[in-house]
């Protein structure tokens, strides 16, 4: 009898949303090691594979494009625009290509973070589209104006027919899509022990003085890293290649290692908003250092989330590029709200997709 298969299709935008994605997958296959994943995304395999401990298919395939970025907070809106107008004038040639692979391939179900091409292929192949995100493409577009909201009406077209979303936390209305379902915060397991980490990496610092840096897929280029020395007894980490060597700065370069394995360590992490940073942060009620962000809708969102649920700091632009760094002495703010985030969505999706090949049922 021919295994299961399920699609799971990736915006092509950073690593935050192959993250995520990553993490269901990984459950699903604890849950079902039955059904064959195939990963459909331009995000890198050694990524995935730090999620994903079993087999999977790779497939280097891309839907749209995100936001075309120089580095994790510098956007090109005009490259953007092109791209997004080349893959719309694309469209029928990539959908006919996908659907020729699901139907070969006798794909069941498509799971999609957050390309909205995705649910008219699903459509052309006759199985259901289910979608996972905070937001979709059509919002971060729309607020850009001009001839973005055209595109914006494109996608949103397309996310019409996604037959059911699993809108997490941190989230905008999402209003383009029929059948909405809230769920928790998404994200991967630590492999290690606070007390592992210590052993393996010689660290004495206490957990208060102990910060991850990490910035997204991209990085950031400028980091004021001789702001480090002013801290001395503190202990700085970092996943980025191009950082400086410091006695406080730790550097890891293991490919499958990640932030989160990491987190159990620190009293904070520092980073710029992302869905999959703070999620991860918040799944193990770690406070977080924000950087704010101009110009991206999502942003907005996320860090008011932050404040809402986690102890936070938000440090502005100017402040962590220009300034001495002292906000990392100041008290952190506590959650402006009383009310628990879910954070089990990373479980509760997973199981729904065994549940959908477990019965059969369409969507």
């Amino acid at each position: 009898m021919a295994r299961p298969v399920l699609y799971l299709a990736i915006t092509n935008h950073g690593f935050g949303h192959a993250v995520r994605m990553a993490t269901v997958a990984s459950q699903i296959q604890k849950l079902n090691p039955d059904i064959l994943l195939v990963l459909v995304t331009t995000a890198p395999r050694w990524l995935l594979e730090s999620y994903i401990e079993g087999d999977f298919i790779y497939r280097y395939r891309a839907f749209d494009v995100g936001v075309i970025q120089k580095d994790s907070l510098t956007m090109d809106l005009e490259a953007t625009k092109a791209k997004m107008k080349e893959y719309r004038l694309r469209e029928n040639e990539i959908i006919a290509g996908e659907v020729e692979f699901i139907n070969i391939n006798k794909v069941s179900l498509i799971l999609a973070d957050i390309p909205a091409m995705t649910a008219t292929i699903a459509e052309k192949a006759g199985i259901p589209c289910w979608m996972m995100s905070n937001f979709g493409w059509d919002f971060i577009y729309r607020a850009w104006g001009g001839e973005f909201n055209d595109i914006a009406d494109w996608l949103s077209s397309h996310y019409q027919k996604c037959q059911r979303l699993f809108r997490l936390p941190l989230a905008e209305e999402m209003s383009a899509f029929p059948v909405k379902e809230d769920a928790g915060l998404t994200g991967g397991t630590p492999h290690y022990t606070e007390s592992q980490l210590r052993e393996k990496y010689n660290l004495t610092t206490d957990k208060e003085k102990i910060v991850l840096l990490t910035f997204g897929g991209l990085g950031i280029d400028a980091i004021p890293y001789e702001n480090l020395s002013r801290f001395p007894d503190w202990q700085f980490i970092t996943f980025a290649d191009n950082a400086p060597d410091l006695p406080n700065l730790l550097k890891i370069h293991g490919k499958l290692d990640r932030p989160v394995d990491f987190m159990p360590l620190c009293g904070r992490v520092m980073s710029k908003p992302g869905f999959s940073t703070f999620a991860e942060s918040m799944r193990l009620d770690i406070p977080v250092i924000s950087l704010t962000r101009e110009g991206f809708a999502e942003a907005e969102i996320l860090l008011q989330g932050l404040k809402n649920h986690s102890y936070h700091q938000i440090v502005n632009y100017q402040e962590f590029f220009e300034g001495n760094w002292n906000f990392l002495i100041d008290e952190l703010s506590p959650p402006h709200s009383n009310i628990k985030i879910a954070k089990n969505g990373t479980e509760t999706i997973a199981q729904e997709i065994v549940d959908f090949f477990k019965t059969g049922t369409k969507g």
